[in-house]
């Protein structure tokens, strides 16, 4: 059983989902998030891998998508690698410097290890994210490491740089997406998104344009 917008209903749109992906980023305690890059980079060629063998993806239509910590994931494998044709990012934090403090299992602060936070913030690899991506957010998220901004920001950054994109701003929203208006919307826009660019099935499948 699944609810929400869970991206497990992609299945019914004819889509080989794999939920929750285990992306492990392992080292010395403290220092794991130095080879950040790499290592999520080599756990989705091992992911990508398995379901090419399993005999159910095709290894040139893939996407990929995450929602939080998950969403920056998602965009951070898009500037980092050409594994995958589209991304959506659902809720995100794509600037380290504005979570200065830490974040998720990352201890030091930003006047510690500069560098890392440079590196895990996907704004400034702007350039690099060439695929199109699709940005949902709650327009009243409360969580204080992803801001409705962080979102806007990411959006006008690729924009600004001549690549594709879409922003969408759910109305009454916090973190996570509740009202079944707000839910449907959601999925309508994913399915759209990676119909157009993953399927390819053209301009026709995408719900308007931003």
């Amino acid at each position: 059983r699944f609810s929400g917008a869970s991206p497990r209903f992609l299945a019914l749109e004819g889509y080989a989902v794999v939920d929750q992906v285990a992306m492990p980023v392992v080292g010395k305690s403290g220092v794991a998030n130095d080879t950040f890059v790499e290592q999520i980079v080599t756990n989705a060629e091992a992911a990508i891998e398995a379901v090419v063998d399993m005999g159910v993806c095709d290894e040139h239509r893939v996407g990929v998508g995450g929602h939080s910590y998950g969403a920056f994931m998602a965009v951070m494998l898009l500037a980092n690698s050409d594994l995958f044709r589209a991304g959506v990012a659902r809720s995100g934090a794509y600037n380290r410097t504005l979570t200065p403090f830490g974040f998720q299992n990352e201890r030091r602060t930003l006047w510690q290890a500069e560098q890392v936070y440079l590196d895990m913030s996907p704004l400034l690899a702007v350039p690099k994210i060439r695929d199109p991506l699709l940005l949902i957010h709650g327009e009243k998220d409360n969580n204080p490491a992803t801001t409705p901004e962080q979102s806007k920001r990411l959006y006008h950054a690729i924009k600004g740089n001549g690549g594709k994109a879409r922003i969408v701003m759910l109305p009454h929203e916090s973190h996570t997406y509740r009202a079944k208006k707000s839910v449907g919307h959601t999925l309508a826009e994913m399915v759209a998104w990676y119909d157009k660019h993953v399927k390819g099935e053209g301009e026709s499948s995408e719900v308007g344009e931003k």
